[in-house]
């Protein structure tokens, strides 16, 4: 019976936290952002999206090869613009506008394309923003809109999906139009994009799970779980006001080289690790700029707040998110930790597992890509 119990919570860990592992980047595929500008005689619209995203419907291997060149991301160019100036609807007091020229893309090192579209016409009475492209895409994508006028003034901002995907926006003249929104509307939907960006980043959730899997009790956790929190917070501010810029594909190989690192450490040191918060802290800090490519590469931010408030709102949510989970899994480890006879079938198995996990991301992140 004992060792049903111990086959049981070994294998519930390890299928919770590596089955549903598929690729996990700095940003998932799931965001993208839509910042519209007002202007006295034009609408400027900035599309970002994963390329991931757009490779489905625009796709850029013209030879097949699994390979694409900087060529056929160039000659690609005009089919993403294309693309997305059908799939957004620009309506001006009550009559669809159409992109005075073709779309300008670009790409950025994080793998994201950027649309660059303007609209003619001077917005008097309404402004209506749909983006359609959002009902071709998963359930779960998410698109941050934000409206702002000339001078930069936050006037809305709107967490857009598939099901809720346009914005009306009443503006008497746009050119004075004062912000309808108080300046912490965003936070809710930013504290739920942590909330979710932890939930899904079975790196990082993994990463933890190894972490923690040493305990016995409640305070050597604590120190564990607030050591991380400190030192993710601090890299995900710094990336997040552009302090400190470290490319994704240093921070993914990396992030996963941690958690083989931390597996093989339990192995061999068992469930007395010296130093176990100092390393967490370390790592922690690379954790972090993985933590903060959701909102930097997408250049998301709050209308007058700029990049804190999402900054502040997300982070929050990933704390309640992984303190939710630590809650849920540490009674079990715990239970696992102070038996005699599981304590070290359940480290070197969970370990293992989690060793692994780690080689099959660094594999993905850098030979596989």
């Amino acid at each position: 019976m004992k060792f049903a119990s111990t086959h049981f919570a070994i294998s519930l860990i390890a299928v919770l936290l590596t089955l549903q592992s598929a690729g996990v980047y700095a940003h998932p595929p799931g965001l993208s952002s839509l910042d519209v500008t007002i202007k006295p005689a034009q609408l400027d619209a900035k599309v970002t999206f994963a390329l991931q995203d757009i490779e489905a419907f625009a796709p850029m291997d013209s030879d097949l090869d699994a390979e694409v060149t900087e060529a056929e991301r160039e000659a690609a160019k005009p089919a993403i613009a294309k693309l997305l100036a059908e799939q957004l609807r620009v309506n001006i007091d009550s009559h669809d506008a159409l992109p005075s020229e073709p779309g300008q893309v670009s790409f950025d090192d994080q793998n994201n394309a950027r649309v660059e579209l303007h609209y003619a016409g001077a917005v008097q009475t309404t402004l209506l923003v749909q983006s359609k492209f959002l009902a071709l895409l998963p359930d779960g994508h998410q698109q941050y809109l934000t409206v702002r006028d000339a001078n930069g003034k936050g006037l809305s901002e709107k967490m857009l999906g598939k099901h809720d995907d346009q914005i009306s926006l009443p503006i008497a003249n746009a050119a004075a139009a004062e912000s309808p929104q108080a300046p912490f509307a965003a936070f809710g939907d930013f504290f739920k994009l942590g909330i979710e960006h932890i939930l899904t980043g079975y790196d990082h959730l993994l990463f933890l799970f190894a972490l923690l899997a040493v305990t016995h009790s409640f305070w050597p956790a604590l120190k564990i779980i607030t050591f991380f929190t400190v030192a993710h917070s601090i890299t995900l501010a710094c990336a997040g006001l552009n302090l400190i810029e470290l490319p994704s594909s240093f921070v993914e190989p990396f992030i996963a080289a941690t958690i083989i690192y931390v597996g093989v450490e339990n192995i061999i040191r068992g469930d007395h690790p010296k130093g176990r918060h100092w390393l967490t802290f370390g790592f922690g800090l690379i954790h972090g700029f993985g933590f903060a490519g959701v909102l930097q590469e997408m250049d998301i931010s709050s209308g007058d707040t700029g990049i804190l408030l999402p900054l502040l709102s997300f982070n929050l949510g990933i704390e309640t998110g992984q303190i939710a989970v630590a809650a849920i899994v540490l009674p079990m480890i715990w239970w696992l930790n102070n038996k005699i006879e599981t304590a070290e079938k359940f480290l070197k198995a969970g370990s293992i597992a989690v060793s692994l996990m780690g080689v099959f991301w660094l594999l993905e992140r850098t030979v596989l890509q």
